[in-house]
């Protein structure tokens, strides 16, 4: 079929690392179907009213339309409306439309709809749909939610606590949870050498609702009570505080504070490491902790939102979140081969079945051809 995804967030000149979960079900996508990908973003710095950025990225033809941004939301959502429709008329006409993101961009998806009578899917990930965040969450945010979602297909959440969200919110679309993607080929498992320290790793966006902080402490604490243990610690967020954090402690003989990294570099950091450990206040899903499964590698995590699905015996060891004598406990048990894991290639294995690209495209592939027929 051919496939038209339009999303709310995309990696683009400005956040280049912003939605790149949705990159990969794109790609996922195209392994069976003939995807194409249009997405436009504001630049306030922009002097053109619009610039057009066409690329192939992975065999994928990639159309980012930026916009003049002005501090009027209303002539934004003007000119990124438009910039869809000129976008859409550079791209083959779909049979169907991959949306993503219940936020007022995808109101260009039931325009399609509407004039073209092409249909349409989303993929959720956003958190201010999350039951917990909806009494934060503006009732026009909710409103037009619920209005792109009536005319939707099917609803495609990342996770069944999403899902659960969205029934709450008064979502009656019918609705099939289908994960983000782990490129399980660059996510695997290599050969560690053997030493004598516990290596922990930490990588995401350093928001303070990752609780960053916690990790280190928890970390130098086990390091001050005599147990032989690293971390690594990074992101494409603030840094700066971490580092004097880490100053601060005397801890930087253990503990390594780096910046945004490429996805392969990701990679290669969970592949030398031991456990990677995610102490969220709140996660849609947690993408993470299934890359660092197709890497052999058990998880820390916090019971939180999506993330809590995926802490299996076994796997991972679940905590409650803001509980840092938890965290610590837990940590302390680990060093002292309190818990008992599977081997790396049957950690591995759960990411593969159910995550790589060919096993989210098949997924998708059936609601395609449900809507379709």
């Amino acid at each position: 079929m051919k496939i038209l995804f339009i999303s709310s967030w995309f990696p683009n000149k400005l956040e280049p690392t912003n939605g790149n979960f949705v990159q990969r079900h794109a790609e996922a996508a195209a392994l069976l179907h003939d995807v194409e990908i249009l997405h436009t973003i504001g630049d306030i710095n922009q002097k053109e009213e619009f610039i057009f950025d066409d690329k192939l990225i992975n065999g994928i033809k990639t159309l980012i339309i930026y916009y003049k941004n002005s501090n009027n939301p209303a002539l934004n959502f003007f000119r990124r409306m438009k910039a869809y429709k000129m976008g859409f008329a550079k791209m083959q006409k779909p049979d169907l439309v991959h949306a993503s993101v219940l936020h007022n961009n995808m109101l260009f998806a039931v325009y399609l709809k509407k004039k073209y009578k092409i249909p349409f899917v989303v993929t959720e990930h956003w958190t201010a749909l999350q039951e917990q965040n909806l009494d934060k969450t503006s009732n026009t945010v909710k409103r037009i939610a619920k209005y792109i979602a009536k005319n939707a297909g099917y609803i495609l959440p990342v996770s069944y606590n999403l899902k659960d969200s969205l029934k709450q919110l008064g979502i009656t679309t019918p609705m099939k949870v289908i994960s983000n993607v782990v490129d399980t080929e660059l996510f695997t498992v290599k050969p560690k050498t053997v030493q004598s320290e516990i290596k922990f790793l930490h990588v995401s966006s350093l928001i303070p609702r990752k609780r960053p902080k916690d990790i280190i402490n928890a970390v130098h604490l086990l390091h001050q009570n005599g147990f032989q243990v690293s971390l690594e610690i990074g992101g494409d967020g603030e840094t700066e505080s971490l580092i004097n954090l880490v100053k601060d402690l005397r801890a930087e003989n253990y503990i390594k504070v780096f910046d945004a990294i490429s996805y392969a570099e990701v990679a290669e950091k969970m592949q030398n490491s031991d456990y990677f450990i995610l102490f969220s206040e709140n996660e849609t899903q947690g993408c993470v902790i299934l890359e660092s499964y197709a890497c052999g590698k058990p998880v820390i995590s916090t019971k939180v939102g999506g993330a809590a699905e995926f802490i299996i015996d076994g796997l991972g060891i679940g905590i409650e979140k803001n509980n840092t004598d938890q965290l610590y406990n837990v940590l302390e048990k680990i060093c002292n081969q309190e818990y008992s894991f599977k081997n790396e290639s049957e950690i591995r294995q759960f990411s593969v079945n159910g995550y790589s690209r060919e096993s989210i495209a098949n997924q998708f592939t059936e609601v395609y051809k449900e809507i379709i027929s």
